[in-house]
């Protein structure tokens, strides 16, 4: 377990309740400083919930959070300075120039700036570095939608964030750009920024997470680092033979392809051609987790959790 000092989030037991309907069911959460961690899950299992939560925009049916060691519901502005929020879009200030955006935004952080920590981020500075440098003098309206997106990753990180919420933060960003936007990632960790991210882009989380969570039934159903995940979820590897007679493709699913092909090559030697061993992919693990909850199925045999507390697939502490 980590020490409270150590965590950038810590939840028990987080609720939030609408009417009749249980999004979130007692989630129990630890993020260490300094960690890229996505969060994943099929639409409407409470991702946007749990990061309003912890962004203080939303207040948790019961339950307690803590953000940079404050309860993101009553902390004061000095803490938010210490956030960045990069949503999944935005629409204002169209006849405002790019600078002129980011000026204003950054001038909200200057009272908070520190020997340790310089804030804001000199604008023209953070323009070069998300790719805008070209743009400064330009209207925001007339961006294109890659251009504006670096634009919202700019404004999240004007105020040199010590936790940073990305949204979706490569779309409509062509493969340059979302390239650019995953190296800041790994910059801001350089920087000890702790990052969080929600995203629909699995092949985007196993690149930039150092550990990845799946919501699903209003809980954590496995958490761990991409590559954990992704062979413990799956529990499939896909093997293709060739005949060397007939050409004839086989494909096989196995849990261990090297019984399976031992197997084969004993009683077909000198048969198989090729052969080719796919492991499984995360978006293989991910679907796999998310079917069988949405098949009602006890998914408690799932990798486990292992800096916080186990739970079972309706979210109840075991």
């Amino acid at each position: 377990m980590h020490a409270p000092g150590d965590l950038a989030v810590r939840c028990r037991g987080l609720t939030m309740v609408y009417g009749d309907r249980t999004v979130l069911d007692g989630i129990d959460l630890d993020v260490p400083r300094g960690q890229v961690v996505a969060l994943l899950g099929p639409n409407g299992a409470g991702k946007t919930t749990t990061v309003e939560v912890l962004e203080g925009f939303r207040r948790r049916s019961s339950g307690t959070v803590e953000v940079l060691g404050l309860d993101p519901a009553h902390a004061p502005e000095a803490w938010r300075s210490r956030v960045g929020v990069v949503l999944q879009s935005w629409r204002d200030h169209g006849r405002w120039h790019v600078h002129e955006l980011l000026d204003v935004v950054g001038a909200y952080y200057a009272p908070y700036g520190t020997d340790a920590v310089r804030r804001p981020w000199p604008s023209g500075e953070l323009l070069e570095r998300v790719g805008l440098a070209a743009h400064a003098d330009q209207r925001i309206d007339r961006l294109s939608g890659g251009q504006r997106r670096r634009l919202d990753v700019a404004v999240g990180l004007v105020g040199r964030p010590e936790l940073l919420f990305l949204d979706e933060p490569t779309t409509g960003l062509d493969p340059e750009g979302r390239r650019d936007v995953h190296d800041l990632v790994g910059e801001m960790v350089d920087l000890d920024t702790t990052v969080l991210l929600t995203t629909h882009d699995l092949d985007e989380a196993e690149q930039v997470a150092d550990r990845i969570l799946i919501l699903a039934g209003g809980s954590i159903l496995a958490d761990g680092p991409p590559d954990e995940l992704r062979l413990g979820l799956s529990r499939s590897n896909e093997v293709r033979l060739r005949d060397r007679a007939t050409g004839e493709v086989t494909v096989h699913a196995t849990a261990d392809p090297t019984a399976y092909l031992t197997e084969v090559l004993a009683t077909r030697p000198g048969q198989v051609e090729v052969l080719e061993v796919r492991p499984a992919s995360l978006e293989d693990a991910y679907l796999h987790v998310v079917r069988r909850v949405e098949a009602g199925e006890d998914v408690s045999d799932l990798p486990g959790l292992p800096d916080v507390d186990r739970h079972d697939h309706l979210g109840r502490s075991r």
